[in-house]
């Protein structure tokens, strides 16, 4: 089977875009979000959405945003504070800009983002791939990768409506990402 890359172990959550202009391939993936102002001086407490935390430590600069538009932002330090990283950045150095920051996305060019091991995915490589049953069905195409305790779950939209499809070996039989394709196998009870 082959995962797409979690939130608590990934470089991409939410898929964290900023759309290049004509395109809908990515240009940043999500580390991590801003989840409070840390202190008086500007700090922020990011929670930690990657499996490579070292990739914090020689950070310079990030991009702050949703998944839709992200702003460049020079980080000027950062520490460890339990299971949270803390990021100052340049210009911001008050708590009042910092509480301004909540909830933002910290990215990183999709370029930047750590090769995965064979097998493994990152979320914003499988979300427009077609579905295809092992019969040749066309079950239309993934538009999300949701998260759960369990498994990934692939949200695929086509002729049968809304599917969600567990991300496990009996229902996913290969991924192809050269052919832009995903063949899956309906299993009694899943639909």
């Amino acid at each position: 089977m082959a995962p797409a890359r979690h939130p608590t172990g990934s470089e991409d959550r939410q898929g964290g875009s900023d759309e290049i202009s004509g395109s809908t391939e990515p240009r940043f993936v999500a580390i991590g979000q801003i989840v409070h102002p840390h202190g008086l001086r500007g700090e922020v407490a990011v929670e930690v959405w990657t499996d490579f935390p070292e990739r914090f430590a020689p950070l310079s600069v990030v991009y702050l945003g949703d998944a839709v538009s992200a702003e460049r932002r020079q980080v000027v330090s950062v520490r460890w504070h339990k299971d949270r990283v803390l990021l100052a950045f340049q210009g911001c150095t008050d708590r009042t800009c910092a509480d301004g920051l909540r909830g933002l996305l910290v990215q990183i060019p999709v370029e930047e983002a750590m090769p995965l091991p064979e097998g493994e995915y990152y979320p914003h490589q499988l979300v427009g791939l077609s579905a295809v049953g092992v019969d040749g069905e066309d079950l239309g195409h993934i538009v999300d990768v949701l998260f759960t305790k369990a498994n990934e779950i692939y949200v695929v939209k086509g002729p049968r409506g809304e599917l969600w499809l567990p991300a496990v070996a009996d229902v996913v039989e290969r991924i192809d990402l050269e052919e832009r394709r995903v063949i899956v196998r309906l299993v009694p009870g899943l639909i």
